[in-house]
């Protein structure tokens, strides 16, 4: 059998591999706080999983791809050894997987990111040496590990300060509330239909430049807020309780009315939350896949810049699989393990991490997730003080963090001399 056919079947396997690990570790971030604040059963974050997680991986997870394929280590490095640059890339994805799934059996979110990034520079070191690495690309990418937790936290903080002081702490939270959900469902669809509507549907033949996609975005969010409010006006009023469950002032049952609302519309940001996850992260599963069957296609150590579609779709159905077979440990620590969620909480967590990771996916990073998510939810807890998070989860997470590329990088460089040896290449 020849031997790039072998290397791309064993990559097909990898990249199932590693798209699975993803859905079972980096999901969580996607619907993490959704489980967590009981807006969401597990069955049915997995069905909303499978829905918006595809079609986020299917329109626009091809945009992240490129930095992924050809920014970190140039595959015209490897000119006149197309079998050694699809062997590199088969080790980068049996790296990160294996990465993710140690992470995974300690209920670790790492940064699926991190662990690709970390795999494909491994390999470049090994094969070509460090001139071959694209270290001002590295260092870019690196730059949005830093940029997303803090982005992140600091826009849920603010937005879950925002709703606490002008809802929660009103005299009358549900009217309060009655007046402010359509500005926040309008801000959440606006958000969602830009990350769709901006350059988000090339696969389906339809490139909107800004100036047309944001007034589309936003007379959609117009409807479905005006919908919503029309909805959201003939819930009753109810009699208050003397409950103290904030610390911010007396509870009263429309806190319990208001938080009803907010399961809704946390389902609503999952959505997006799913949406966006499936829209970069794909990438961290196909795009050496990519390069491997543009290798194999053309016998030469190129990668094509047209991904095809199915490999879009392996790395889709694997996440999916992923998460329902193996996310729940992430999903408990994300949605339990940091902080008390709420379903007011997760909504804005999400809100905060959905906008972040989808402008990121729009610049072409391939901006950590795991990141933006956590960071959104640290901010929530930051909201409440400092014993609002358990410090010891985050620390341990943060060394996860810290670990995961040499980690990867190391995985890397050991299972691809290891191929080249069995493979004689």
């Amino acid at each position: 059998m020849d031997l790039l056919l072998i290397i791309l079947i064993l990559g097909i396997l990898a990249a199932g591999f590693q798209a699975w690990n993803i859905g079972a570790n980096d999901v969580a971030n996607a619907l993490g706080t959704s489980v967590g604040s009981k807006a969401l059963t597990f069955k049915k974050a997995i069905i909303i999983a499978a829905i918006f997680e595809f079609l986020g991986a299917v329109l626009v997870g091809s945009h992240v791809s490129d930095t992924l394929r050809k920014g970190i280590v140039d595959p015209a490095g490897f000119e006149g050894q197309p079998e050694l640059l699809a062997l590199a890339m088969l080790a980068a994805l049996l790296a990160a997987g294996t990465a993710l799934l140690v992470a995974t059996l300690f209920a670790l979110p790492i940064s699926t990111t991190h662990s690709i990034v970390g795999a494909v520079v491994g390999v470049g070191l090994i094969a070509l040496g460090p001139a071959a690495v694209d270290w001002p690309t590295v260092g870019q990418v690196a730059s949005s590990w830093i940029i997303s937790p803090v982005a992140g936290g600091l826009a849920a903080f603010t937005i879950f300060t925002l709703l606490r002081r002008h809802i929660f702490n009103s005299p009358h939270p549900l009217k309060a509330f009655k007046r402010i959900s359509p500005l926040l469902i309008f801000s959440l669809v606006t958000v969602v239909g830009m990350s769709i509507l901006f350059k988000g549907l090339k696969n389906l033949k339809l490139d909107l430049n800004f100036g047309e996609a944001l007034p589309a975005s936003m007379l959609i969010a117009g409807v479905v807020a005006g919908i919503s409010y029309l909805l959201i006006r003939r819930i009753p009023e109810v009699k208050p309780l003397e409950t103290n469950r904030f610390g911010t002032g007396q509870l009263r049952a429309e806190f319990g009315s208001v938080e009803k609302v907010f399961m809704k519309m946390q389902v609503l940001s999952a959505c997006s939350m799913a949406f966006a996850h499936g829209s970069n992260d794909v990438a961290n599963a196909i795009g050496p896949l990519a390069v491997i069957a543009s290798v194999y296609q053309t016998g030469q150590a190129t990668a094509s810049d047209t991904i095809p579609m199915w490999v879009v779709l392996l790395g889709g159905v694997g996440i999916v699989i992923g998460l329902a077979t193996y996310g729940y440990k992430v999903i408990q620590t994300i949605g339990q393990g940091i902080t008390e969620l709420t379903p007011a909480r997760g909504f804005a967590a999400e809100l905060a991490a959905a906008t972040t990771i989808l402008l990121g996916s729009k610049l072409g990073l391939p901006i950590s997730t795991t990141h933006t998510l956590v960071g959104a939810v640290i901010g929530i807890g930051l909201a409440q003080g400092l014993e609002g998070v358990n410090r010891k989860v985050v620390i341990n997470i943060i060394n996860s963090w810290v670990m995961t590329v040499p980690f990867a990088a190391l995985v890397a460089i050991v299972i691809f001399q290891a191929l080249r040896l069995v493979m004689g290449i």
